[in-house]
């Protein structure tokens, strides 16, 4: 098992070094299953993941509110999802422009709303995409840091996302961390899960290279990169800019998946 896991992630990284640099639009490798940014298009599961991170808030059957995800993915669902639970506004800030514009997934996704009790206006038939995301509040941004940057102070309800801060390149986290605090509205709130396993077979092996290597231009564009942030460098760098940080839940292996003797020595001290 430990064989077939050691040539899975190898045989991955290759391949997608290779694919990554291929003048190949993202839809296309979605349509094959490759490079695919969660599972957004699915009413249920961002429905659930919505609502995990808005029970955090104390924004329940309130109005008016003005909501940002950092990360949305393939779709703007959870701005329309917002907008059942009030947002009067949504931003959804990627690094990139992945999101799909048929109708019938939005479609879908309201009647799966209704059908949790809540209320949301109908798409209408001569919508297009741009209408229907003036109709919801929804303002879609694909620059990161440069796309929050553009946003007005203090003014951030709540900010949410989910399996994206380990994607931020490590050099632009600590900006992307400062601008949350200066966005945030005095008694906003952020919500994010982060998941610290490599994202190749959900192991540590993003450990084993070095800095230079892992966070050249190659590697960072090649489809798999993480920042190999720990828990606790995340948490310091929001404590750094004034947030008041509280850990809610912290999975963590009984054993490492992987002697540490594996990982390269610039994390011999964790």
């Amino acid at each position: 098992m430990a064989i077939k896991s050691n040539l899975i992630w190898r045989a991955k990284i290759a391949c997608k070094l290779v694919l990554a640099h291929l003048p190949i639009p993202y839809s296309f490798w979605k349509r094959l299953g490759l490079f695919e940014h969660g599972a957004m298009e699915d009413p249920e599961y961002v429905f659930r993941i919505f609502n995990r991170h808005f029970q955090n808030t104390n924004l329940h059957g309130q109005s008016g509110w003005i909501g940002l995800e950092l990360g949305p993915g393939d779709s703007v669902a959870s701005g329309i999802i917002a907008r059942a639970h009030g947002a009067k506004k949504t931003y959804l800030v990627d690094a990139g422009a992945y999101i799909s514009e048929d109708l019938s997934l939005y479609i879908k996704l309201i009647d799966y709303i209704k059908a949790q009790g809540l209320s949301v206006p109908d798409i209408e038939e001569h919508m297009n995409f741009g209408d229907m995301l003036n109709a919801y509040g929804i303002e879609y941004l694909t620059e990161g840091n440069k796309s929050l940057e553009i946003l007005p102070d203090h003014t951030i309800d709540f900010c949410w996302s989910q399996a994206v801060l380990e994607h931020v390149r490590v050099d632009e986290f600590d900006e992307m961390a400062e601008h949350l605090k200066r966005l945030t509205a005095p008694n906003g709130v952020n919500s994010h899960r982060v998941d610290l396993k490599d994202h190749l077979v959900a192991s540590l092996n993003n450990m084993r290279f070095s800095h230079r290597v892992w966070e050249s231009r190659f590697f960072a564009e090649s489809g798999f990169y993480t920042n190999r942030l720990r828990m606790s460098a995340i948490l310091e760098k929001f404590k750094a800019v004034e947030f008041k940080v509280e850990v809610q839940e912290a999975n963590r292996w009984e054993k490492l998946p992987l002697p540490k003797s594996k990982l390269h020595n610039e994390f011999s001290h964790y």
